[in-house]
């Protein structure tokens, strides 16, 4: 089941979307961040995949505060580099809220994220809020204290070239579980399908972004087994 939703955050509410496994809950959960183009039926589409395996989200809709979006999105963007801002709030906002739900088991919340969403999935994972992170193709992220981590990057991607080796040598170095692998035959955003004229233009750029099935349901296998056993 997905439905639309709002979730108190700070003076206002935002919008998100909450997707259910079929069964009886509770379920364990994950806060799925959104790539940089927002809340696409791709989104929705890897939330519903993860709920066939057994696992709830709820995406919330961060580039929704404010009235003038491409601010919003510069705002959002920007925490992506600094580790400071809104944005991070309103994700802490919406985990409450998903906690909350009935549905949920609190205790097993993790998160997901995508491109700029790797990003912050990589931010929340230092939190202590999360038992598991899943980020994809995320830019570099210190990571000073994490949960276990399963991390998936396109080889033919030059956005984050060094960030995988980086990052496992963050991780082995703080003593953290984690898989951290690196796609050769992919790019940038190999795991979803973007669409019409931003899809072609991806394809071309240096990211070499596009949707690689091979890779895509690979790291599909890898993040269910880990989540499986540290979720």
């Amino acid at each position: 089941m997905q439905t639309e939703i709002r979730f108190p955050a700070g003076n206002t509410t935002l919008p998100g979307v909450f997707t259910l496994p079929d069964g009886e809950g509770p379920f364990p959960g994950l806060v799925m961040i959104y790539e940089a183009f927002g809340m696409t039926d791709e989104m929705k589409r890897v939330a519903r995949d993860l709920a066939a395996d057994g696992y709830a989200t709820v995406i919330p809709d961060l580039f929704a505060r404010g009235l003038v979006r491409p601010l919003c999105v510069a705002r959002v963007l920007r925490t992506v580099f600094t580790g400071r801002g809104q944005a991070l709030d309103d994700l802490e906002a919406a985990r409450r809220w998903f906690a909350a739900r009935p549905q949920i088991d609190a205790d097993r919340i993790g998160t997901i994220g995508f491109c700029m969403g790797g990003s912050f999935a990589l931010l929340l994972a230092r939190t202590g809020l999360y038992k598991v992170s899943a980020p994809f193709y995320s830019t570099a992220v210190d990571v000073p204290r994490a949960c276990p981590v399963v991390a998936s990057y396109g080889g033919r991607d030059r956005l984050t070239r060094g960030v995988p080796e980086k990052l496992s040598a963050q991780l082995t170095a703080l003593g953290v579980p984690h898989d951290v692998e690196v796609y050769p035959d992919a790019g940038h955003s190999f795991y979803t399908r973007t669409p019409g004229l931003m899809g072609e233009l991806a394809k071309r750029s240096p990211l070499r972004a596009e949707y690689h099935e091979p890779s895509a349901q690979d790291a599909h296998r890898r993040i269910v087994t880990f989540f499986r056993e540290h979720l």
